[in-house]
């Protein structure tokens, strides 16, 4: 079996299981543009170019799951040398990590831990069954009203998502200062003025 036919496998089993093609997109780590395909594709159509990552080895071991999280938080910092050197670098602790459902929530409760921040759980529109989708931070966790904020998540796909939170959060009148992620399959440096300090770049070349 190609490893194409095992994505559109693994894509119609989550459905099956009610999951919403959002939900599918990120647990595929994949657009929706391709979700999409995956779950409607005739024969001889021709697939959306997109990358697959596969980095359940790591997602599903918190040991190394809590390895990923110190890495994302040396990233940031090593982007900032001479800042952090003088002690002038953004100080983690004041800020509201928000953790975007649901890959990067366990990366976001790590770093919160380990940075002593607060945390915040953003449900993003695509994950909502309402007629009008629209994204939310959840109530069972710290609000983003007044704060600046980081924004964690595992992968950038299409930028759609990291979009709308950005957003939301102006709209709350809090400060997004930075995006951490794993992969960034899309190359960018910043959304929408917030700076991405991503560990991968993931590029196709056809």
């Amino acid at each position: 079996m190609s490893s194409l036919d095992e994505l559109i496998q693994k894509a119609r089993m989550l459905l099956s299981e009610g999951h919403s093609p959002g939900q599918i997109a990120d647990e595929l780590s994949l657009s929706m543009e391709t979700v999409t395909w995956l779950l409607t594709q005739k024969k001889g159509d021709t697939a959306p170019k997109d990358v697959h990552i596969d980095w359940t080895v790591v997602s599903s071991n918190g040991l190394l799951l809590d390895g990923i999280a110190s890495l994302m938080i040396e990233r940031y910092y090593c982007a900032h040398p001479q800042e952090a050197l003088e002690g002038q670098c953004p100080s983690l602790g004041s800020c509201t990590i928000v953790g975007i459902a649901v890959s990067g929530i366990p990366l976001a409760t790590l770093i919160a831990q380990k940075e002593q921040m607060k945390l915040a759980i953003y449900h993003p529109a695509k994950h909502s069954s309402a007629d009008n989708p629209i994204g939310s931070i959840s109530g069972n966790f710290s609000q983003v009203g007044g704060e600046c904020s980081i924004i964690v998540d595992d992968v950038i796909t299409s930028g759609k998502t990291m979009h709308e939170v950005v957003r939301y959060l102006r709209r709350h009148k809090a400060t997004p200062l930075a995006i951490w992620v794993l992969f960034d399959k899309l190359g960018i440096k910043e959304v929408e003025g917030v700076p991405v300090y991503s560990v991968f770049t993931i590029s196709r070349i056809d």
